[in-house]
């Protein structure tokens, strides 16, 4: 028998690995049949580079590479992670963060019958849509409030019961498109509405609305460009005179606000988003907006306006299929009752953010800068931007101080740094800049610098011992 056979033969079978007391506590672990999956696949691995010339693994090894194999199986697909990117509300990243009170009210209401839809006090059928529908009134000043899964679904819903197979008139400036590849026409179009587009990119008066009013015209529809800005020779008609103009004619008015901030963002040094309240006030008859964006709650359509109106889309068949379930009601709750005690600013995670002094961020930036050269990793800090995000305020920054990692001191490429701090358990997501790491402690919870601090001395240090190890 030769040697390589000798090999082979010392190979454990999949019995043996699977009734040790390793085997037995991965069984527990994961069942059987994965486990059985994954000692198959280390085995074949080991047949294969014995065949190159390997020597036999141990059962132990075989064990380990089988329990990693499941770990990183069984992990979740979508799961948290440390924003250091500097965006606030960072759509890919999953938007708005909750805060506390969101996800306690979420918490308490999945784990246990709740009354969605059962009026407590009459002892019958109610509506899930009252949980939050008072507050909007109340916060908004509007007669009457709804809400769909998302901001998308809330448009589609109200131009489909609104404008069905008649016209609805809106500027050339205002035909966006949002993240996607999403449309406005394309909306507009799924719903059933014939759209008339009125004015140039650049600008839109009262008079071109006038104009295109026909018999067969439903609707004004104003879009507000949150994800972009013209400047120069512009113009633009105002909520106010839309109002006017559609009343007179016995038509509607509606906005389509997008980002939904309700706080005065010009206090925090922004430009000016305009805010549902505002268009409520200027004589809107409905206004959308999304819940995960500037208002800082979950994925949510909110329709807000005049009650005869916002009665019809309740009533209509599509409103069933975008409407929002318990847990999204249970988060929006909480986060509107942020707004209503006046804490949007201390308790909504995105608001804190936007709302934290440069003077804050350049001392943890100093904080993390120390720790990580005690540990061998130089670090230095830079000035730099951080940006709102998804979709709002466009070109508006806010000013940080950044952590900063130069490629010169770093024993792989900064892209490859950049990689294996986004494969971490817990990812982190960084930005490379030319020659340079950043990172923005604004995007960052403190609960989570010292993993940051520690990711980077791990994913930094072990680069520099494998590259020595390499070279000697």
């Amino acid at each position: 028998m030769t040697a390589e056979q000798n090999q082979f033969r010392l190979l454990p079978s999949i019995e043996e690995l699977l009734q040790s007391e390793h085997g037995q506590q991965l069984v527990v672990r994961f069942s059987r049949v994965l486990t059985l999956k994954a000692l198959r696949t280390g085995l074949v691995r080991a047949r294969a580079a014995m065949h190159d010339g390997a020597s036999c693994p141990p059962a132990s090894s075989l064990l380990c590479a089988a329990e990693e194999q499941l770990e990183r199986e069984q992990q979740p697909r979508l799961r948290p992670l440390i924003n250091a990117t500097g965006v606030i509300v960072n759509t890919n990243l999953g938007r708005a963060p909750l805060s506390e009170e969101a996800l306690l009210a979420v918490q308490r209401v999945s784990s246990s019958y709740s009354n969605l839809e059962y009026d407590l006090e009459l002892g019958e059928r109610g509506s899930r849509y009252t949980h939050v529908t008072n507050l909007l009134c109340e916060l908004l000043g509007a007669e009457a409030a709804l809400v769909a899964n998302n901001a998308a679904s809330a448009v589609l819903l109200s131009l489909s019961v609104l404008a069905l197979g008649r016209e609805v008139i809106i500027s050339r400036a205002e035909l966006v498109e949002i993240g996607g590849g999403f449309r406005v026409p394309d909306v507009m179009r799924q719903s059933g509405c014939h759209l008339v587009e009125v004015g140039t990119t650049n600008r839109t008066r009262i008079s071109d609305y006038q104009t295109a009013l026909s018999e067969r015209t439903a609707l004004l529809l104003s879009v507000h460009q949150s994800n972009f800005r013209i400047i120069g020779f512009t113009e633009s008609t105002s909520i106010g005179a839309l109002a006017e103009l559609a009343h007179e004619h016995g038509l509607l008015v509606m906005h389509d606000l997008g980002s939904g901030c309700l706080l005065d963002t010009e206090h925090f040094g922004l430009a000016h988003e305009p805010t549902p309240q505002e268009s409520i006030a200027a004589g809107a008859d409905i206004v959308c907006f999304s819940g995960d964006k500037l208002l800082g709650g979950p994925q949510a359509g909110i329709i807000v306006g005049k009650a005869q109106v916002i009665a019809r889309l309740a009533k209509h068949p599509l409103m069933r299929a975008v409407r929002i379930d318990k847990m999204t009601l249970a988060a929006l709750e909480a986060t509107l009752r942020h707004y209503q005690r006046g804490e949007a600013e201390t308790h909504i995670p995105i608001w804190r953010m936007i709302a934290t002094r440069p003077e804050e961020i350049a001392s943890r930036a100093s904080s993390w800068v120390a720790e990580l050269q005690t540990r061998g990793v130089v670090a230095s800090i830079q000035q730099g931007a951080s940006t709102v995000g998804g979709g709002s305020l466009p070109g508006e920054t806010l000013p940080t101080m950044l952590v900063a990692l130069d490629a010169a001191h770093v024993p792989y490429s900064l892209q490859e740094l950049a990689r294996r701090l986004r494969l971490r358990k817990t990812p982190i997501i960084t930005r490379v800049l030319r020659d340079t790491l950043l990172l923005d402690p604004r995007t960052v919870f403190e609960e989570q610098d010292r993993e940051v601090v520690q990711a980077l001395v791990e994913e930094v240090t072990m680069g520099t011992d494998n590259n020595l190890t390499a070279r000697n």
